[in-house]
């Protein structure tokens, strides 16, 4: 059995994540701002290096499995620019810092949490996405506060998806023997979409969210679906990005994907 953190292990995704790996008899270690076994805020470069450290001390250097749960939502009453900080910045440095003790695993894997919304959302601002992509925070958080936090919410997620496609096919990935993908869940119950079903502006745009399936997805089943990625049955997976939508964006667009490549393109 391996040594996996999880980061957002408080609530939702995360921790519906911990609870699977825990019963299957992984050492899990937590990362939340909420109290887990690492407390750390991602939004700020302290906090993420702080959560590295820690990390670090409580894994002796060795880690055979990593999930990137940890993110905040798009509401009107919520700055642009802690989503840019959180939900990208501070995932990609988590992901970057304990790479090298994922080197040390066995058989290790990463997956980071993306999102439909991607795909789904009009509007997405390629600036903040672009600034993310540069590595650029101060920038991304200028842009991100422009935007607006509904529009970043997507922004950040293609970055992260981008971030994830480019990297895991390097050789200090995939090269070293650490697979990398990302998930893309639809609307979850989770906090997350508590937070907006609760806003009067939020609340009327999740309700007309159109999934096939009838119904929204459980924290249990992403997690079901990144324990079969990261374990041995999902080895060939590598720089994928999986969509568990309840069959939204399959809806919405029908046609756009698989693109055939154009090498003049």
């Amino acid at each position: 059995m391996g040594t996996i953190v999880v980061t957002g292990a408080a609530s939702g995704i995360g921790a519906a994540c911990a609870a699977r790996f825990t019963e299957a008899g992984h050492r899990v270690i937590g990362v939340d701002i909420q109290p887990t076994d690492v407390v750390a805020d991602l939004s700020t470069p302290d906090g993420r290096q702080e959560a590295i450290d820690l990390v670090g001390d409580l894994c002796a250097g060795r880690l055979d499995g990593l999930v990137t749960c940890a993110g905040k939502a798009g509401l009107p009453s919520r700055a642009g620019s802690e989503l840019a900080s959180v939900n990208y910045f501070g995932t990609v440095t988590l992901l970057e810092g304990l790479r090298p003790l994922l080197a040390e695993g066995t058989a290790p894997a990463a997956v980071a949490i993306s999102s439909n919304s991607t795909t789904i959302q009009p509007g997405v601002p390629d600036g903040v996405t672009a600034a993310c992509l540069d590595d650029d925070e101060a920038l991304a958080r200028q842009l991100a506060d422009q935007a607006g936090s509904l529009a970043t919410y997507p922004a950040t997620k293609v970055a992260l998806a981008h971030w994830v496609r480019s990297h895991a096919v390097t050789e200090a990935w995939a090269g070293a023997g650490i697979r990398l993908n990302a998930v893309a869940p639809g609307m979850v119950e989770t906090p997350l979409i508590f937070e907006g079903r609760a806003d009067p502006e939020v609340g009327p745009l999740l309700g007309m969210l159109p999934i096939p399936v009838g119904r929204t997805g459980r924290p249990e089943e992403i997690a079901a679906l990144i324990a079969f990625i990261m374990g041995p049955d999902g080895g060939f997976f590598c720089g994928s990005v999986v969509f568990c939508d309840g069959g939204t964006d399959a809806l919405l667009r029908p046609n756009d994907w698989p693109a055939p490549w154009d090498p003049a393109g």
